[in-house]
């Protein structure tokens, strides 16, 4: 009988990845936030405390952002425009993204390239667009009356309306995105199911879609909420100089009044209003998530 003769191949072993490791991958990341972002900021929150005169420790600019009467109402505009954006963003956004998610072949393309065509255009240039638009001689205006639809011009520029529609376009495709990759990770045999039960395509996108695609939707509002309450360019250009946000009360009071402390106290606060709402909206998917682990329910 003959012998049989198994030969066996050293078993491959990948080198163990330990603490050490990790720590030195990620300590170029770590060292770059702590120059660019926990540095700077620190500095920031410093000079915020300082007198803009003498240069002491004071709380005198904490005091008059409080009680001068215009820092309060700069930020819930601020807070209401950014609010709206957020909600326009998504409300938009969101049959695009479910299209660009279940579509395939060339359409597809042709939609994904028309909803990133706005990011190849400067912010500057997008809002100069929409100023040629809305303005009071503008195209719209200009088609209205020569239509006799009205008999003076709209009030379509120089206040919130233009400010929203400009930042809109603005982060529009940020949303889509953000949308787009929540959609991609439901199954589509979860559709299929429920309309083979008989359920209608509106109970579908009500009852399976909407909710598995919620950590989407959290993100797309906070990814809006966010760019639009630090946006300068476009409620400077589109809102006019009678419509004051946080943003555009920075730059004035770092390049008019060279006013360094205050500028800075609006900073932190706007800082810390979009921690409070990123964090709101992270804490309320999560209660999300964990009601429909709850039902049996399955999450994206």
């Amino acid at each position: 009988m003959a012998n049989t003769v198994s030969l066996v191949l050293p078993a491959r072993h990948s080198p163990a990845v330990g603490p050490a490791h990790i720590y030195l991958a990620l300590s170029p990341s770590v060292f770059m936030l702590l120059i660019f972002f926990a540095l700077p900021m620190g500095m920031m929150i410093g000079l915020s405390f300082t007198d803009p005169v003498s240069g002491l420790p004071s709380l005198a600019s904490y005091q008059r952002f409080l009680t001068d009467g215009l820092s309060l109402p700069g930020i819930l505009r601020t807070v209401s425009m950014s609010l709206c954006v957020a909600v326009c963003v998504t409300v938009l956004g969101y049959p695009v993204a479910y299209y660009l998610a279940r579509a395939r072949g060339r359409t597809r393309a042709l939609v994904f390239a028309l909803a990133l065509a706005p990011e190849l255009a400067g912010v500057v240039l997008r809002t100069y667009g929409w100023l040629i638009i809305l303005e009071d001689r503008g195209f719209l205006n200009d088609a209205l009356l020569h239509l006799g639809l009205i008999a003076s011009p709209l009030p379509l520029s120089k206040n919130m309306f233009a400010v929203v529609v400009g930042l809109t376009h603005v982060v529009l495709p940020f949303g889509i995105l953000s949308l787009m990759t929540s959609i991609q990770g439901i199954d589509p045999n979860l559709e299929r199911a429920a309309q083979v039960l008989g359920a209608s395509r509106a109970s579908v996108m009500r009852h399976v879609v909407l909710p598995l695609s919620l950590p989407g939707i959290i993100s797309s509002l906070l990814i809006a909420f966010t760019m639009t309450a630090s946006a300068y360019a476009t409620p400077a250009l589109l809102g006019g100089a009678g419509f004051k946000v946080i943003a555009t009360m920075i730059a004035e009071q770092v390049l008019f009044y060279v006013n360094w402390p205050f500028a800075a106290v609006m900073a932190n606060v706007l800082f810390l209003m979009m921690l409070g709402v990123s964090y709101l909206g992270i804490r309320f998917e999560a209660r999300r998530r964990l009601r429909l682990s709850g039902r049996g329910g399955v999450t994206s």
